[in-house]
């Protein structure tokens, strides 16, 4: 009897797993996901910035939108157009490596004494104070936590360096640390599922137009200037993360 209630209780679970982590973009709910969406003028240059968010395990948006100020469940820019579902496997398989990473031989800590002293930060602020390795929902309330205490700056803090922090908490793609605002932007648009066609013609409609009233009415002149503006502006997150550490947040 009792391992008869048993097995319904794990039939249960697994069928309430892949409820759980169903995306319904209609409720607006993208279960740990990475949500992006295009940012008013600045997208209808370059269509390849926009907005970006981390979604709880119950697909509640969290994006870092202002000063002091973490949105829940209200995306700052309107509703995702594109999404990429973090697997819940890949994200364990991780946070495995790490802790191999974390309690490695004394051997291997002997040949890496000379480690960078923000690698060994992020590694802290993947584990919790009893050394565990936190749930999603935990390092996305930790990393929430610590946002709403940053000022924000569309040059130096901003919502991809929120979203890397959480991504670099949780330890996802090996737990070194390395996400930033740049391989993060990449990230999304490459690799980003659109949430459907009319999210497609919302993200690349305005940077059409824009730019087809540019060459009309500019010629050589717009094109000079809008290659001078994308150039400057990827090139101060480039620099910024990888010439000068300290000047992108995250």
């Amino acid at each position: 009897m009792e391992s008869n209630q048993n097995l319904e209780r794990d039939l249960m679970f697994q069928k309430a797993v892949p409820e759980l982590m169903q995306i319904n973009p209609r409720k607006a709910r993208f279960p740990c996901c990475i949500v992006w969406c295009p940012l008013p003028v600045l997208s209808w240059l370059v269509p390849f910035i926009g907005h970006i968010g981390i979604c709880r395990e119950d697909g509640v948006i969290l994006d870092f939108a202002g000063p002091n100020f973490v949105c829940v469940d209200n995306f700052a820019f309107g509703s995702p157009a594109r999404y990429i579902q973090i697997p819940k496997e890949k994200l364990h398989n991780s946070c495995r490596s790490l802790l191999i990473e974390i309690f490695a031989p004394l051997k291997q800590c002997c040949s890496t004494l000379c480690l960078d002293a923000h690698d060994s930060e992020i590694r802290n602020e993947q584990t919790d104070p009893e050394g565990m390795i936190m749930t999603w929902d935990d390092a996305l309330r930790k990393g929430t936590q610590e946002f709403q205490h940053r000022s924000y700056n569309l040059f130096t803090c901003n919502c991809h360096s929120f979203v890397a922090n959480n991504l670099n908490r949780l330890g996802y793609g090996g737990g070194t640390g390395g996400w930033n605002v740049v391989n993060l932007a990449a990230l999304i648009f490459l690799n980003g599922r659109w949430v459907n066609k009319a999210a497609m013609a919302r993200s690349f409609l305005p940077f059409v137009v824009v730019f087809s009233l540019g060459l009309i009415f500019g010629g050589w002149t717009f094109l000079v200037g809008l290659a001078l503006f994308t150039v400057v502006l990827v090139g101060w997150f480039v620099l910024g993360t990888y010439c000068f550490k300290n000047l992108i947040q995250l």
